[in-house]
């Protein structure tokens, strides 16, 4: 029996075991599981035993549940997954590691205790999946395999029933409790230290790859391995695995559907033209889906057309190995024919959707850092406030939630979440949670927006990639390395102010309490492998267990604020932005601002100066003139393969550039290699940085000017007033923004320095 510290609590009890078992007696079975399977609580949508309480008898539901809670703990009844969570028991793993006197698991509840990383909620959800899972598979903790542990893991995300997921059924259950059964030596030796690592395929071997679509013919599937293999290395995983889909799925699959009797890579042209006439279909699961149209095979008929020019140059040198397998490549220079117009057509789409982005790139920024910064000072207000009681945030009404939930958390809890009503609408809202979310959305739009760098990058920055490079002037200018992702060029890029501010707010986040940036591996969804262990900066605490971002998670964060943003700003009605976005239009800043192509190709990390240009939306024809001149005049001087080169000279020039910036009220932004385009007038220049030191000097400014347009007015001067008028507003908003900066406290980044050498 569970054990019970009052009397009434027995009596309690007592009184849910004749009504639970009272009614499941009315079931058919010989057994009480039988009876309880047969009573419909065991169903995948099972209600909760409280059903059966009495109309108005509030204390039937609680007596049953601890009823229940006896019936499950002590194997009278071994219930299924969902039968179990459909019934909320307020504590059952400590009762259930009592009544099984289990040594093993009490050193796992040990274990779990010791984890200091984790909040007591999350070691305690780690507790309760370990006794969830046992309960309902019927085993002792011995007996939990990896295997049995992923089960309940899967079958939790399948119904949506993992601890904080709100029906999400893309979350895992028992991340928590996996670790710690690692730590406790409990699975296996090599056994994944994580259920994520343990879950996630690694990359495939190229056998796998070709093997993953039928191909009757052994001599083909044999020569698609072999060709793959010499391709292999000189290519990266997940461009091996397209080109592995290409030709098995796409093209040698379709052709043995179409002749089965197909032998080798002769293809009659009825049969090339049939092929061809496949290729305007999708296909899924091997079958052409008639009901949607491929918009451009241009690279597959490549993948083909590079398989047969390659068979044909290997022979040559190896003919005993692909000799035989060569024959005329039936796709015809004129069957790539338009291939350059629809890659000039992509180009203009991308441009076109650039420029209609980015008037609107100034908005989607502002809300994301609006709705930060009020989550965060709603947060700062809510915090101190008592469980229950009303508090105003910037005017707005606002109550501190007071639910058994919230009492049970402030009790064990050092920073227990906040949550609070908004008085106005009645809205629950968890702030802990929002402000999470929100930062992180933030710094993530502003790093992608200020540096240009991929999504894929953006994950992948770590404490590590943040350096410093001190001038001979004594000036310190921060830098952010980034590791690539598609080039094998390391490149770095000199943090602007509000880049450096984002970097900095999550260096302080990461930092907070005096802990250094967590360790961890992450997991590369084109590459299908798991990095090791780094102090990466993308890195959040979600349920039970930390994990780095992924690049679809900032993806659906981009497409949740266009959404909101939509409800008041028609522009955003049918518009989204995706990371590569803000990539195209760091570009076309750049470029558009003066900065020579070659540069902004090396902080881009491309290695192509064509590449750049199709990134760059140009808005004026005089720029484009501008642009070709300066691109034709350097290649005049230098070749093209010389371009990466840096010389003296050209450095100097890059250092002697910070100099020049210094102005009266702080510092000119404009890119290296650029002229001041606004004559000076700097006030209105919005390239200018205002030192928030000089605030005083921007009122002094204003004040003279709304002097100057009082003078104006009476004069009639009706132009200078325009022009007064204009001056103000851009005043106003530096006022506006450098107020703004002196809310921002500094922060130490904690950049690594190399160790000193021992003697």
């Amino acid at each position: 029996m569970l054990p019970a510290q009052t009397r009434s609590a027995v009596e309690k009890r007592r009184a849910g075991i004749r009504m639970l078992f009272g009614h499941l007696e009315t079931q058919p079975g010989e057994t009480w599981q039988e009876r309880w399977e047969a009573s419909g609580f065991n169903e995948e949508n099972a209600p909760a035993i409280n059903v059966l309480a009495r109309p108005g008898v509030g204390y039937d539901s609680s007596n049953m549940l601890s009823a229940l809670k006896m019936a499950f703990a002590a194997r009278i009844i071994q219930p299924s997954l969902p039968g179990f969570r459909a019934n909320k028991f307020s504590d059952y793993p400590e009762p259930f590691r009592k009544v099984q006197r289990d040594v093993r698991l009490d050193e796992f509840f040990k274990t779990a205790d010791a984890q200091q990383q984790l909040s007591v909620v999350h070691r305690q959800r780690a507790k309760f999946d370990i006794a969830c899972a046992l309960t309902t598979q019927g085993i002792a903790l011995d007996h939990l395999t990896p295997s049995a542990l992923l089960h309940y893991s899967l079958e939790n995300k399948r119904l949506g029933l993992t601890h904080g997921a709100n029906k999400d059924t893309t979350r895992f259950a028992a991340l928590g409790a996996w670790e710690i059964l690692h730590k406790m030596g409990h699975f296996p030796p090599g056994t994944a230290p994580t259920l994520r690592t343990y879950i996630y395929d690694g990359q495939r071997t190229v056998e796998e790859l070709v093997d993953r679509y039928s191909i009757t013919n052994a001599g083909v599937r044999q020569l698609l391995i072999d060709y793959l293999t010499r391709r292999k290395a000189d290519t990266d995983y997940i461009t091996l695995e397209g080109l592995a889909r290409n030709l098995t799925s796409l093209f040698w699959s379709v052709i043995e559907e179409l002749n089965p009797q197909q032998e080798d890579l002769h293809l009659s042209q009825e049969l090339y033209d049939q092929w061809r006439a496949e290729l305007r279909y999708w296909r899924k699961d091997g079958k052409a889906d008639r009901t949607r149209f491929r918009k451009d095979d241009a690279a597959i008929l490549l993948a083909v057309r590079g398989l047969y020019v390659d068979l044909h140059s290997w022979a040559i040198a190896e003919p005993e190995r692909w000799a035989q397998w060569v024959a005329p490549c039936p796709i015809l220079p004129r069957d790539l024919k338009g291939f350059g117009k629809r890659r000039r057509e992509v180009n203009r789409r991308m441009a076109d959707r650039t420029r209609v982005r980015q008037p609107l790139l100034p908005v989607l920024a502002r809300h994301v850092e609006d709705r930060h910064e009020h989550l965060a000072g709603l947060l700062e207000a809510a915090r101190p406030v008592p469980l229950g009681q009303p508090f105003e945030h910037q005017g707005r009404p606002y109550t501190r939630t007071d639910s058994r939930e919230d009492r049970r958390r402030a009790n064990i809890l050092t920073e227990p979440s906040v949550r609070v009503i908004d008085d106005d609408t009645g809205e629950m809202i968890n702030v802990t949670m929002a402000e999470d979310a929100a930062f992180w959305e933030w710094v993530a739009i502003e790093v992608l927006r200020h540096s240009g760098i991929r999504v894929e990058e953006l994950v992948e920055l770590t404490h590590l990639s943040i350096r410093q490079y001190e001038r001979p002037s004594g000036e310190v200018i921060a830098l952010l390395v980034v590791a690539p992702s598609k080039s094998e060029r390391e490149r770095v890029i000199p943090m602007s102010a509000e880049l450096f501010h984002a970097v900095a707010q999550i260096i302080r986040r990461q930092t907070r309490n005096g802990q250094a940036v967590p360790l961890l591996s992450r997991y590369d969804g084109h590459e299908k492998n798991w990095s090791e262990p780094m102090p990466f900066l993308f890195q959040r605490q979600l349920g039970s267990a930390r994990n780095v971002m992924a690049p679809g998670t900032v993806l659906s964060m981009l497409a949740r604020s266009c959404e909101e943003i939509a409800e008041y700003n028609l522009d955003f009605a049918g518009t989204k932005f995706t990371p590569h976005d803000f990539r195209r239009l760091f570009a076309t800043e750049i470029v558009n601002s003066g900065l020579p192509i070659h540069i902004g190709a090396a902080l881009l990390g491309h290695l192509n100066l064509q590449t750049t240009q199709g990134y760059v939306a140009v808005f004026a024809e005089d720029i484009v003139q501008h642009y070709q001149e300066f691109l034709n005049h350097r290649r005049t001087l230098r070749p093209e393969h010389e371009y990466p080169e840096v010389t003296a000279q050209e450095w100097a020039e890059f250092e002697e550039h910070f100099d020049k910036r210094k102005v009266e009220l702080g510092s000119c932004a404009r890119p290296y290699g650029s002229p001041c385009q606004h004559e000076h007038a700097c006030i209105r220049c919005p390239m200018l940085q205002i030192n928030p030191k000089m605030l005083p000097r921007l009122a002094e400014i204003e004040k003279d000017l709304l002097l100057r347009r009082k003078r104006a007015e009476d004069e009639q001067w009706l132009g200078e007033v325009e022009g007064i008028d204009l001056t103000l507003t851009f005043v106003r908003t530096k006022q506006a923004d450098a107020a703004r900066l002196t809310r921002r406290a500094p922060v130490t980044l904690g950049i690594p320095t190399t160790r000193p050498q021992s003697d």
